[in-house]
């Protein structure tokens, strides 16, 4: 069953490894921090969110367009359900924020958000408004790059992830995702001022090179029935 749907487009993903220690006490309880090769990844992700909506209904009208930026850890549980944490989602919409918040306590945050592309060069602005702290954001300037033909192991790693993990009332839910796999390209940064990744509670991480940049094009993706993973 459906519970939610929205396409994901104009997206760029950065990644930073580090140490699965450095992760494991910002994640849900009754699951670890998924690695590859011994480390596990940190992911800033600016992107366009375009016709979100609920079921198989309409897309919701001005609600269902907006941009977004997140900070995520890579989870697995003891049922072997791989996913994603969100640290922070700034969101352009305070009712998504509000709606977010309520339905499962989803760290969606208030901001003000834009993303201006110009040929291969595209730039997103962030700066949160609501909750604190406030004013924390940045600049990410990225330069798309050719397509990628045959994803590495990295690559797979980061984007062909089919579920998050959540704390709700008490539980821990691993909720499914559905979606194709991502039109990836190379991308290079060419600038990047971030606060976000530090206000998720990893700082420093920003202060080295990212360790994976990729575009990708429009994907379309579905939210199905949540799993309670521990109580």
């Amino acid at each position: 069953m459906r519970l939610f749907r929205q396409d994901w487009t104009r997206l760029t993903f950065i990644h930073w490894a580090v140490d699965p220690a450095l992760v494991a006490p910002l994640i849900p309880a009754a699951t670890r921090p998924d690695t590859l090769d011994g480390v596990t990844y940190v992911g800033l992700i600016p992107f366009e969110m375009r016709r979100a909506g609920f079921g198989r209904g309409p897309a919701v009208p001005y609600f269902g367009d907006f941009a977004e930026t997140n900070v995520r850890l890579y989870t697995v549980d003891d049922e072997g359900h791989h996913g994603i944490v969100f640290r922070s989602l700034e969101t352009s919409r305070l009712a998504v924020m509000l709606g977010a918040r309520a339905a499962f306590a989803t760290p969606y945050m208030w901001a003000r958000m834009r993303i201006a592309q110009h040929g291969d060069v595209i730039e997103y602005t962030t700066r949160r408004r609501f909750p604190g702290p406030r004013r924390v954001g940045g600049r990410i300037t990225v330069r798309i790059g050719r397509p990628i033909i045959d994803p590495s192991p990295i690559e797979l790693f980061i984007t062909a992830r089919f579920g998050l993990h959540t704390r709700y009332l008490g539980r821990t839910l691993w909720i499914p995702n559905h979606h194709h796999p991502w039109p990836l390209h190379d991308a290079t940064v060419e600038h990047l001022d971030d606060g976000l990744v530090a206000a998720a509670g990893l700082p420093g991480v920003v202060d080295r090179a990212p360790d994976s940049v990729m575009y990708a094009d429009t994907v379309s993706t579905a939210f199905g029935n949540p799993v309670v993973v521990s109580r």
